[in-house]
C-alpha cells in the first residue's frame, strides 16, 4: 500500500511518460495482462489510455488490470491511469 507522500511522488514522475498502453472495445484480454506484467517489470510505472470506444469506465478497468498484475493504483484521471508495481530485477524508482 503506497502512502500519500509516495503516490504524489510516483504522480510527479508518471507526469512526463507517455502512455504505452491503449484498451479499445475489446477490452482486457490475457495477452494484455501479460505485456502489462512485463512492462511493470521492465519500467516499474506505466501510464494506460482507455480509447473513447471502450465499452469499459476507466476507473473499473483501473481497478481491475491492477488486481489481475498485482500493482497499485497511483492515479485515475479522465481516460487514464497510472499503474505502480516494485520491479523484482530492474529496480529503478526509489520511494521516499
Amino acid at each position: 500500500m503506497l502512502t500519500g507522500k509516495q503516490r504524489s511522488y510516483l504522480r510527479s514522475l508518471a507526469n512526463s511518460i507517455e502512455p504505452i498502453f491503449q484498451i479499445g472495445k475489446g477490452g482486457i484480454n490475457d495477452n494484455m495482462i501479460k505485456q502489462f506484467n512485463e512492462a511493470l517489470e521492465a519500467r516499474e510505472l506505466i501510464k494506460v489510455a482507455v480509447l473513447k470506444n471502450a465499452m469499459v469506465d476507466t476507473k473499473e478497468v483501473c481497478h481491475e488490470v491492477a488486481s489481475l498484475v498485482g500493482a497499485e493504483v497511483v492515479q485515475v484521471i479522465g481516460n487514464k491511469f497510472v499503474l505502480y508495481k516494485e520491479s523484482k530485477e530492474n529496480k529503478v524508482i526509489e520511494l521516499p
